[in-house]
């Protein structure tokens, strides 16, 4: 190796690390939320996973519990969103805007690919195109709203006309619909268990089945953005409830989680002062 490539990886790799230490969320703030304040289980309550309420370990039990853990993340996203929406003050107002506007691109692409991919595979399955007719009629329900929330922070001349009070009438306008939505679909999940169609357990289609819901919980959220969305999630997922039962989940290689948390999330860094976790477990709300 020559001695100007040594010299310039001298330079190179200690502003890496620098910049690492500066922006990565391995070395965010994450003191445990103070008993009495409000922190992101409120105002949309927080789902109970099938599985650990019933104890079943069907396909559909379990499909329906990782979609609930997925669904707490962005329930976790909407409230810490709406709580610190009004105590934003003006130097974090671009900051709050790219987490809020990441929480909705990641409800947006988990709600087009639920309707493109995995209701059409599951339908396939059943042979049943009528399950998820209430499903669809409740994604209509806060769509609009959702629409809005974007428009507002999308047509904003610049940060400092953020308006959190604003921001939170127009959450508050859709809020009950996208809660309802959010849990019933869980059940709705969970009770094609007992469809007349439902594979038998041990069977090749329960064995295709369970593939179907690991393939698209996967790839759902990786393919919506890996420097957004993946950080939003991680950063939003608390391991410590239902007794530690999903402290590592979603099951990928520590290493490759830690790097998705932190290295591809110290490209967005500021954002995700605003997250309700750190490490798996909560943090206190940094606006409040």
């Amino acid at each position: 190796m020559s001695g100007s490539i040594i010299r310039s990886l001298l330079i190179v790799i200690p502003v890496f690390i620098g910049l690492f230490i500066i922006r990565s969320p391995f070395f965010m703030a994450s003191e445990s939320p103070a008993e009495g304040k409000p922190w992101a289980d409120s105002p949309i309550k927080l789902l109970t996973t099938p599985q650990y309420e019933t104890k079943k370990t069907d396909i559909f039990t379990t499909g329906a519990t990782h979609m609930a853990l997925l669904h707490n993340a962005i329930l976790r996203g909407y409230n810490s969103i709406y709580l610190q929406a009004p105590h934003v003050q003006p130097a974090d107002k671009a900051a709050f805007i790219g987490y809020a506007l990441t929480w909705y691109k990641f409800v947006k692409t988990h709600h087009d690919d639920e309707e493109a991919t995995l209701f059409t595979k599951v339908e396939e399955v059943l042979g049943d195109k009528t399950i998820w007719a209430q499903t669809h009629k409740e994604h209509e329900s806060f769509l609009g709203g959702l629409a809005e929330f974007q428009s507002y922070l999308s047509s904003l001349q610049t940060p400092t006309d953020f308006s959190g009070v604003e921001l939170q009438r127009i959450m508050a306008g859709f809020q009950e619909p996208f809660a309802d939505h959010f849990h019933s679909e869980i059940g709705t999940i969970a009770a094609l268990a007992d469809h007349p169609s439902a594979p038998k357990p041990g069977s090749p289609e329960a064995a295709a089945a369970a593939l179907t819901f690991k393939t698209w919980g996967k790839s759902t959220v990786t393919k919506a953005g890996t420097l957004d969305v993946v950080p939003f999630f991680l950063l939003n997922l608390d391991g410590t409830v239902e007794e530690g039962l999903w402290a590592n989940w979603p099951p990928i290689p520590a290493p490759i989680k830690w790097g998705l948390t932190n290295i591809a999330g110290a490209y967005y860094s500021s954002w995700w002062k605003f997250s309700s976790c750190a490490g798996g477990k909560p943090k206190e709300l940094y606006a409040l």
